[in-house]
């Protein structure tokens, strides 16, 4: 299960007014920057989410020691993750923005895929496709 911690890689989206089935952009992606939560915090945010998200123990104590956006959970995609380099996510929130909250100066970026596959599931009832990433 992928969830918005600090350095999730997550599919953006147009708002709920104009996109009620939260279909995901295709080629728009944002990197989670955040910031930490204590467990009040998250449980609160369940509350108001009407407990329609449920932290498990591993969420609870990612989201108090790197931080995230856990009101995003279940809401958007998260597809990938930074393994390496997570510094340079701070950078990058560093920068200057102008009043639209876009960089002064573009920031650009090189990424590589480290590894994706295709596994293709069966069970006696159904055959299921799934995408994974390590």
């Amino acid at each position: 299960h992928r969830y918005h911690k600090k350095g999730a890689l997550a599919a953006a989206r147009q708002g709920d007014a104009v996109n009620p089935k939260k279909e995901s952009s295709g080629s728009q992606f944002y990197i989670v920057h955040g910031q930490k939560y204590n467990e009040q915090q998250l449980k609160m945010m369940q509350m108001q989410r009407k407990n329609t998200v449920e932290y498990t123990p591993e969420q609870i104590e990612t989201y108090k020691t790197i931080g995230g956006t856990p009101f995003l959970d279940n809401d958007y995609t998260v597809f990938g993750e930074v393994v390496e380099g997570l510094e340079v996510i701070d950078k990058i929130a560093a920068v200057e923005c102008d009043r639209n909250n876009r960089p002064v100066v573009d920031v650009k970026m090189r990424i590589s895929v480290i590894e994706v596959y295709y596994l293709r599931y069966y069970n006696f009832y159904e055959a299921t496709n799934i995408f994974c990433n390590r």
